[in-house]
């Protein structure tokens, strides 16, 4: 891995980080669709980062996803519960940053804060047991 991707990766998680600390100050104000959109931004941050692990960088949110699923989910590095977590965020936030119909509850927002808390926390033990593996030793 080159040494910028090790910085973007770094940048990538304080993003994630930033994210689900925006989600919990929302979540806690009573904005659940701002919460639950912040929480979704952590889960995306964190899969950009890891992504890089391999050299591969997405724009699109559904191309991140995808490809999360095919390099780190389908051959079991990640366990398969993380991207079904991911999805339920990317469809919430669908509801919480575009329909003007729809609505984001308190349940629904405390129920993506804590899957987005998980993904982060999942993603980076997986890349600090990674950098150990890069470590000679």
């Amino acid at each position: 891995m080159s040494e910028s991707n090790r910085e973007l990766i770094q940048l990538y998680l304080e993003a994630a980080r930033r994210s689900l600390a925006g989600a919990q100050y929302n979540f806690d104000g009573g904005y659940w669709a701002i919460s639950a959109s912040r929480a979704y931004y952590a889960c995306l941050y964190a899969a950009s980062a890891l992504l890089l692990t391999k050299d591969i960088s997405r724009s699109k949110h559904s191309a991140v996803l995808a490809a999360f699923r095919q390099h780190f989910v389908k051959p079991g590095l990640i366990e398969a519960e993380f991207s079904d977590s991911v999805g339920r965020a990317f469809e919430t936030r669908q509801v919480a940053d575009y329909d003007m119909v729809g609505n984001v509850d308190e349940l629904e927002a405390g129920a993506r804060l804590e899957d987005a808390r998980r993904f982060v926390d999942r993603i980076s033990r997986y890349l600090a047991e990674e950098s150990n593996h890069d470590v000679p030793g």
